[in-house]
């Protein structure tokens, strides 16, 4: 998917949500669990009742590997059922890889040939040529970890060189020689609020990705006044806070609701912030 098509969508639904299917097999509600497709099953539902009000699904690869072949299949199902039922949803593996070279490159034929999704999360830590093996894929994204909403962020990410400059700022800056706007995104966490204003000060144009909202406490009112620019440049992640809005048999239907708060909310920020 072309940044030009994703823009049309969000315009199109007046709404950036991507919603996260981190399926926990052991938080599904109770009337599933007996089945051998489970997870697929609840994903089926999920995306049937949320697609009016996102442009984006992310499925976490960790809530599926750990259960071996069948969780690998249950993602496989899950992404042909998303492409097949909702061809015009953006389809992103958050799946943190990034290796030495070669590695790097069995990855992106695993994830761009294979499991076919429109992007995958890479972080920086080892450099270019572990990020730029997956890139050049025509219509395929990648998106890196920049500046994340989990508390140890700061560990590294804040350190500072001796001209003041930040981790993170120093790999937007760094990855802006490998690849534009057009092909490369950045994750960057709500829960940073006002970070979003130095964020955009070295990305002005570049889409962010943009997990914590919700059941982490990140301010969306915060993410769209620091951090949307004229083509919205956001996809603002809920996961639990929407496939775990019940643990009932009307768990579709009460994701669909959540769903639709958010897309709402979103379009009101989109009234007053992209311009």
């Amino acid at each position: 998917m072309t940044r030009k098509e994703l823009v049309k969508n969000i315009r199109a639904k007046q709404s950036f949500l991507c919603v996260g299917l981190d399926t926990d097999i052991k938080k599904l509600p109770e009337h599933l669990r007996h089945r051998d497709d489970a997870i697929t099953e609840f994903n089926r539902q999920i995306i049937d009742a949320t697609a009016p009000y996102c442009v984006a699904y992310k499925p976490n690869l960790a809530f599926y590997e750990s259960l071996g072949v069948k969780g690998w299949q249950a993602l496989e199902d899950t992404l042909r059922y998303i492409r097949e039922h909702h061809p015009d949803q953006f389809i992103i593996a958050d799946a943190k890889r990034g290796d030495i070279g070669n590695t790097s490159k069995l990855y992106a034929r695993s994830f761009f040939e294979h499991l076919d999704v429109d992007a995958i999360t890479v972080a920086p830590y080892m450099g270019e040529d572990s990020v730029t093996p997956f890139l050049g894929y025509e219509g395929k994204w990648v998106i890196l970890l920049a500046l994340t909403s989990n508390k140890g962020s700061h560990d590294f990410q804040l350190i500072e060189d001796r001209d003041g400059r930040r981790l993170f700022e120093q790999v937007i800056l760094t990855s802006q020689r490998w690849a534009g706007p057009e092909e490369m995104m950045y994750v960057v966490g709500a829960t940073q609020g006002r970070a979003f204003e130095d964020i955009r000060r070295v990305a002005p144009e570049s889409f962010l990705l943009v997990p914590g909202v919700g059941a982490q406490g990140g301010s969306l009112e915060e993410v769209c006044r620091y951090g949307m620019i004229a083509d919205c440049g956001l996809l603002v992640n809920s996961s639990r806070g929407i496939i775990y809005a019940s643990s009932g048999e009307d768990y579709a239907e009460a994701a669909g609701r959540e769903a639709r708060k958010l897309a709402e909310e979103m379009a009101s920020h989109l009234a007053t912030y992209s311009r």
